[in-house]
């Protein structure tokens, strides 16, 4: 794992992206400490050995077979799976406003490399299949994190809330959503007005969902920016999707 300070940073931004992003404001986060790279098949398997985890799905594996190196991230596990393999290794999933944290850093810089277009030598994007993690090391970001744009998408702690920043500063100066009664009337609130796109191109959910952050092997280079929001269900267990591990400093 690697420290990332504490401090105020800018999360959001006030233009480009989709509505959810906006506006930029400021985020006062306690330092913590996060995994250097994706969790790999390896370090899950070892959960899945001790009888901890489940193995990833299935599904996954049987149609993508060439995503099983044990450097590879793993992928095709839900968010209680990456949730219950964190707990067992005396972690927890990072909150969406640490990663953004993780990303930006203090410069605000549009993806964690700094503010250049992603390249094939800095991450995995546009691609049909994960790579190993810590390959591409120009990629890294601010605090030395690999893959923390592109590979595969992360899981997050939060449940996405499509207004978390325009909530009440109480809660939006700590990078925090809302409660899942609160985030249903916002997603209601969407669908009647007709404002599919304020969320992105996935549809608006019916439930609460989770944050994901990252973006994958198989996204366009502009979904890689640092502010970009993106949530699913937390049962999926798709090949896009994976994890990383935070944890808060020992006192």
């Amino acid at each position: 794992m690697l420290a990332v300070p504490g401090g105020t940073f800018t999360m959001g931004a006030d233009e480009g992206g989709e509505q959810d992003e906006h506006p930029a404001h400021k985020v006062t986060l306690a330092a913590f400490w996060l995994d250097k790279t994706e969790v790999t098949n390896a370090q899950w398997s070892e959960c899945v050995a001790a009888k901890s985890c489940r193995p990833k799905s299935d599904d996954v594996r049987r149609k993508h077979p060439d995503f099983d190196g044990p450097q590879q991230p793993v992928s095709g596990v839900s968010w209680d799976d990456a949730r219950g393999y964190c707990a067992w290794r005396g972690k927890r999933q990072p909150r969406e406003a640490e990663y953004e944290r993780a990303v930006r850093g203090d410069d605000g810089r549009r993806f964690p490399w700094g503010n250049e277009p992603p390249s094939h030598d800095r991450t995995v994007f546009s691609s049909g299949r994960t790579e190993d993690v810590g390959t591409h090391p120009a990629g890294r970001g601010p605090y030395g994190h690999d893959d923390l744009a592109g590979n595969v998408w992360e899981w997050l702690e939060d449940e996405y809330d499509p207004y978390a920043y325009r909530r009440p500063a109480g809660l939006t100066s700590e990078g925090k959503p809302a409660a899942c009664p609160d985030i249903m009337a916002a997603l209601d609130e969407l669908r009647r007005n007709h404002q599919q796109g304020f969320t992105g191109t996935n549809p608006i959910p019916d439930e609460c969902e989770h944050s994901i952050r990252g973006g994958a092997y198989n996204f366009d280079p502009h979904g890689l920016r640092s502010t970009n929001r993106v949530h699913h269900p937390g049962r999926y267990r798709i090949p896009m999707l994976g994890v990383r591990c935070a944890k808060d400093p020992t006192r």
